[in-house]
């Protein structure tokens, strides 16, 4: 160590990876960082990589429809495994086994594809939050949606609709966002503008936005929340539990998640032949102020 010190000598993690074959490197590939849920499941994972002496390489997209071209970046680093919270059809999901690198999906699974996945049962949470507010009495419905090239955000829609059909609540408005706040913002003067009145009740497809649905009822519209309207979301994210929003919402347990996906992706780097795997996680319902709630 002497001897290394006098020179100057630094180890190259580069040059060990030829001997190892081994690059010490793993892909995160996350969409749309404005919604502030990635960057938590960006740096949970990062900090149990780098525990393990593994760095992470961020690939970051606009919009899921991106994916092809980060693709092409991917191959060209050498990565030993990747972790998408991204959306990947079949045909991009195999071109990951072609190129010798395992793969874990975050947050979603492949339905046309035996891809390893951690995921949050978006659909029985979805469920449980409408039948929370029919309970308390909600009787007209608004949601604001996320992008539609967002499986997670899609899902979460589907399962809202649905149930509020099979209570009787049918023709509910919906209005697409962006998963910011400005959206959120917007979200809400459409419903507003297309029932003629503010919903009772605010389905919002993640917290940023059901943040701002908050703010343009309270600031822009004079609406007491949530003594007039309620408003709910879902992630759980920071800003979520802060005392000027209380927000009601649907949190994802989001450091369990990314330890099973980073010791599911782990396995499968030490052992290629390991067949693929599902985790399913239940999310948890936060009641904060934002809501009215009933009887579970």
């Amino acid at each position: 160590m002497r001897a290394a010190q006098e020179l100057g000598y630094t180890p190259n993690a580069i040059a060990r990876s030829l001997i190892t074959r081994r690059s010490n490197l793993i892909a995160v590939i996350i969409s749309n960082l404005t919604n502030l849920y990635y960057p938590e499941v960006l740096a949970e994972i990062s900090a149990l990589a780098s525990a393990k002496g593994i760095r992470v390489l961020l690939f970051t997209l606009s919009a899921e429809s991106e994916i092809d071209d980060v693709l092409e970046q991917v191959w060209q680093y050498r990565v030993d495994g990747a972790i998408s919270a991204a959306r990947l059809s079949a045909a991009q999901i195999d071109t990951f086994a072609k190129n010798g690198v395992p793969l874990v999906l975050y947050n979603r699974y492949s339905k046309g594809s035996a891809a390893s996945a951690v995921f949050c049962d978006q659909t029985d949470g979805a469920r449980a939050l409408v039948e929370r507010l029919v309970s308390a009495d909600h009787r007209r419905f608004g949601v604001i949606a996320g992008p539609k090239d967002s499986v997670v955000g899609q899902e979460r829609v589907v399962a809202t609709l649905q149930r509020l059909a099979e209570l009787g609540f049918r023709n509910v408005p919906v209005v697409a966002g962006e998963y910011d706040y400005e959206s959120g913002v917007r979200g809400l003067h459409e419903l507003v503008a297309v029932a003629k009145r503010c919903p009772q009740a605010v389905i919002c497809a993640n917290d940023v936005m059901a943040i701002g649905a908050m703010d343009a009822a309270r600031f822009d519209l004079g609406i007491a929340v949530p003594d007039k309207a309620s408003v709910v979301g879902f992630d759980g994210v920071g800003p979520a539990s802060w005392s000027s929003y209380r927000l009601t919402t649907l949190r994802q347990p989001v450091q369990r998640m990314a330890e099973a996906t980073l010791a599911m992706l782990l396995d499968r780097i030490a052992n290629p032949s390991l067949p693929p795997e599902r985790r399913v996680f239940s999310g948890t319902l936060v009641e904060g102020n934002s809501a009215k709630l009933g009887p579970a």
